[in-house]
């Protein structure tokens, strides 16, 4: 279907048309879909706030049979879904289909948490009419959906962070509808994910309006959307310039809302020179395969590596351009990444104290990411910001840090990230105990002895970071905490015991595990 969904109904009045690219031709997909028009945003957003008011309060049992019915739809498209993916994306079918699985993984992840239903974090401070010198008055408190959200899809994950993502994955969990604006780049697989939504959710039971999808390759439907009233969250995943545009446009709202925008970072990883000096070939492998993975294009991708500049250093970088060389260039996810990296790349080839370290010397071909290295120096790092920036694609910049403590004030001025690594032998990690303190306060996830590029899907995962890798650090999108940013918490004072959500109600009829007079229990 290549129409904008607007809940059950289809429409495709609008007169923009739009295609996909295949980025390894570079040529046109034959398909023609519609950008919505403004009409069709607003219904999408009338009809998704309709839907609200019935599908907040289904039960937990009902959503997790939706988010699980939705996931057997993605699967039953098959090798429909893995090849059209592949065209729209230069990605190849195992990635893809990994990627299917982590998306159905994580659809099921949610239903499970909402058949739980402990993730409501149910509080109750039970009347105290005897206490003096003031009685307590019964307080209880839950977290209830926000309403309606708007999802926009990831360029760099054309299944696990776009349509049915973790995104929309933990939005519905919550309880609220998804709009869905698409990535212009996989219209088709888009399309294919939305209907299999769509089928899930009549099967279901699920009310007109519960998912949505509109299309289109500018930016007024994307800012039509943050900017209605009745939409209450958003989520971004992408570049810093799309993230803050859209927090831009929520805050100028009468009434602003949150834009959970993941931006991505350098992701700085650390290495211990007794590590370098047991297998610098060893360590280089493992650096070079995982900024060379998927093309660079990964928001954890290590885009800083950090060493202590002795005798072990040259053969580390020496050992990393060797690495580098055997790595083919791949097809980029599209030419505005394509051209960006290269932009971006040969800008920090031309800074001043900067070296390049490996360059591919084949001649450019379209819409392929050639592999880098530069090297630099703390002091120089210390000294010009615009070597702090992220270059989505596959390079790194090597720092070699003079001593320790030059190592320490460069981690003390980085941006926020969302991750960095220390790598070293295991019994001498503690020797870097206060800089590891020092990053603490810089990342979201601090990694010890393994490289970023891998996120997984769970109940401790912390997938975001301070700002600019985040623009709030207090929430993941990824793994099961990723439902709260679609949450808010709602007390009621004094409430009938028959008109209290079930989650508060003095029998427990959910059987949940709740803090009743600040203790845990389950009764």
């Amino acid at each position: 279907n290549t129409s904008n969904r607007l809940g059950f109904e289809s429409d495709n009045s609008g007169e923009v048309k739009l295609k996909a690219i295949n980025p390894t031709t570079q040529k046109e997909l034959p398909e023609t879909f519609v950008a919505a028009t403004e009409q069709e945003v607003n219904k999408a957003v009338q009809k998704a706030q309709e839907a609200w008011k019935v599908y907040r309060s289904t039960s937990g049992t009902q959503k997790a049979q939706f988010l699980r019915t939705i996931a057997s739809e993605i699967e039953g498209l098959g090798e429909q879904l893995i090849s059209r993916a592949c065209k729209e994306s230069g990605l190849p079918s195992g990635r893809i289909t990994g990627e299917r699985g982590r998306t159905c993984g994580q659809l099921r992840l949610f239903a499970d948490l909402v058949e739980a239903g402990h993730w409501v974090d149910a509080v109750i401070d039970p009347a105290l009419p005897d206490r003096k010198p003031n009685p307590r008055v019964d307080i209880r408190r839950m977290l209830q959906a926000m309403g309606p959200v708007v999802v926009f899809t990831a360029s760099n994950f054309p299944l696990a962070f776009s349509t049915a993502g973790g995104d929309t994955a933990s939005a519905l969990a919550a309880g609220c509808p998804v709009i869905v604006k698409a990535h212009p780049s996989h219209l088709g697989t888009n399309a294919l994910i939305s209907e299999a939504i769509l089928r899930a959710a009549q099967k279901c039971g699920m009310p007109d309006g519960v998912f949505s999808n509109v299309q289109d390759a500018s930016y007024a439907v994307g800012t039509q959307l943050v900017q209605h009233p009745d939409v209450k969250a958003v989520a971004f995943t992408g570049s810093m310039r799309g993230g803050m545009a859209l927090h831009k446009a929520a805050m100028e709202r009468s009434e602003p809302i949150p834009v959970f925008a993941e931006m991505g970072s350098t992701n700085p990883v650390f290495i211990m020179p007794d590590l370098l000096k047991g297998d610098a070939q060893k360590v280089a492998q493992q650096v070079t395969d995982s900024v060379n993975l998927g093309a660079g294009q990964f928001c954890t991708n290590p885009g800083m590596v950090l060493v202590l500049d002795d005798d072990y250093t040259a053969t580390f970088v020496k050992s990393l351009a060797s690495t580098f060389a055997e790595k083919e260039a791949s097809t980029m996810l599209n030419e505005g990444i394509f051209k960006s990296f290269e932009q971006q790349k040969n800008a920090f080839l031309q800074e001043d104290a900067v070296e390049v370290t490996y360059i591919s010397p084949v001649e450019k071909s379209a819409w392929k990411g050639f592999p880098a290295v530069a090297t630099t120096t703390g002091r120089a790092l210390l000294h010009n910001p615009k070597l702090h920036e992220e270059v989505f694609g596959p390079f790194t910049l090597v720092i070699k840090c003079k001593d320790l403590s030059e190592m320490k004030a460069v981690a003390s001025e980085l941006h926020g990230q969302l991750t960095a690594t220390i790598l070293g032998p295991e019994e001498k990690l503690i020797k870097w105990n206060d800089l590891a303190n020092i990053l603490q306060e810089k990342v979201g996830r601090l990694i010890f002895n393994g490289l970023p590029t891998g996120v997984e899907v769970g109940y401790a995962m912390q997938h975001g970071g301070p700002f600019p890798a985040t623009t709030d650090s207090r929430f993941t999108s990824v793994g099961t905490d990723a439902i709260k940013r679609f949450a808010r918490p709602i007390a009621f004072q004094n409430c009938p015991d028959g008109m209290l959500p079930a989650a508060l109600k003095t029998n427990n009829p959910l059987n949940l595990v709740r803090t009743v007079n600040g203790e845990i229990a389950q009764h």
